[in-house]
């Protein structure tokens, strides 16, 4: 029994050795759950880009799409505990347990978290056509062409998706999904006048709302932007749907059982990063507001995403989604 346990605490001492030593110069793997060039991609490479700077090591993408997320999801939940796999996913990790029946990991139990990194907010679009100008005649519009509006969106669990079903939550009339595979199909089919309305990020829209190709009427934000194209823009709750808020957010997670020490170094990077001067250019560019608050910290983070599953859950088995 006493060489048992000597045989233990050798092994113990050895992780713990191993783990002050992360990242001991190998590279780590960041996986995204989403192709390459989106939103969420983009995030993750500005991010590995500020990372390396704090580990002293490589930082490489890894690009596992599919299923609303949950592949790549998956992979992270299944890879070894060290800390050299690493996951960046936005608010999927909220929904997922309400849009689908089975999934292979468990969302609160099965990760450690490590902190939130950004919120992305969305705007509510219209197609070039449209005959409102602003929100009241858009309501106006909605309410006289009900059973005949086309939502855009680009795919189960998208940022688009979520939104879409929040606004008619929130309106309490119901339109008909049209569903694409990614955002780019979504809004070239809104430029063309085959779909009417689209919510998406910012990171998508504001350039279309800057050329004026699209009608623009309101964003989600509590409060509106400061973004030269878009801070004219009212927001939802202003504009009559009081409590409207939605923002698309990232965070970052490890397979569970990671080394305290290493988890803790991994931390200390992300809120490097948040104070990372390039960095903050890089997302402010993109239209994202940096996480300075206190959920860059784990045990926040962890706490916001169990509330962001008890917003979403509803939501969505009250519409009546979900993926097998």
């Amino acid at each position: 029994m006493k060489k048992l346990f000597a045989l233990a605490a050798i092994a113990a001492a050895a992780v713990g050795a191993h783990a002050q030593d992360f990242p001991a110069g190998k590279p780590v793997t960041l996986v995204v759950p989403f192709s390459a060039g989106g939103p969420t991609d983009r995030v993750a490479r500005d991010l590995a880009e500020s990372l390396q700077k704090t580990l002293g090591t490589t930082i490489i993408v890894d690009n596992t799409a599919g299923a609303g997320s949950s592949i790549g999801t998956a992979k992270v939940a299944r890879a070894n505990p060290d800390g050299y796999t690493l996951l960046l996913n936005h608010i999927g990790m909220s929904t997922m347990p309400a849009l689908y029946r089975k999934l292979p990991f468990n969302v609160e139990n099965d990760f450690e978290y490590l902190g939130m990194v950004n919120e992305v907010p969305m705007t509510l679009i219209g197609k070039p056509g449209l005959p409102a100008n602003n929100y009241k005649e858009l309501t106006t519009w909605i309410n006289a062409n009900k059973g005949k509006i086309n939502l855009g969106n680009a795919g189960l669990g998208a940022a688009s998706h979520l939104c879409g079903l929040l606004f008619q939550s929130a309106l309490k009339i119901e339109m008909t999904p049209v569903p694409y595979k990614g955002t780019a199909p979504a809004i070239a089919d809104l430029l063309g006048g085959q779909i009417d309305l689209l919510c998406d990020q910012t990171t998508n829209t504001t350039s279309q709302i800057e050329a004026k190709k699209v009608k623009a009427y309101a964003v989600t934000t509590s409060k509106r932007l400061t973004t030269p194209a878009l801070k004219d823009l009212p927001t939802l709750d202003e504009s009559g749907l009081k409590g409207f808020e939605v923002s698309i957010w990232h965070g970052v997670y490890a397979p569970k059982g990671t080394p305290a020490p290493v988890l803790k170094k991994i931390n200390e990077a992300i809120r490097a990063a948040m104070k990372d001067p390039a960095f903050i250019k890089r997302e402010e560019g993109l239209g994202a507001v940096i996480t300075t608050d206190k959920r860059v910290e784990p045990a926040e983070h962890k706490k916001f995403v169990a509330a962001e599953i008890a917003k979403w859950g509803p939501i969505i088995k009250a519409a009546g989604v979900y993926a097998d």
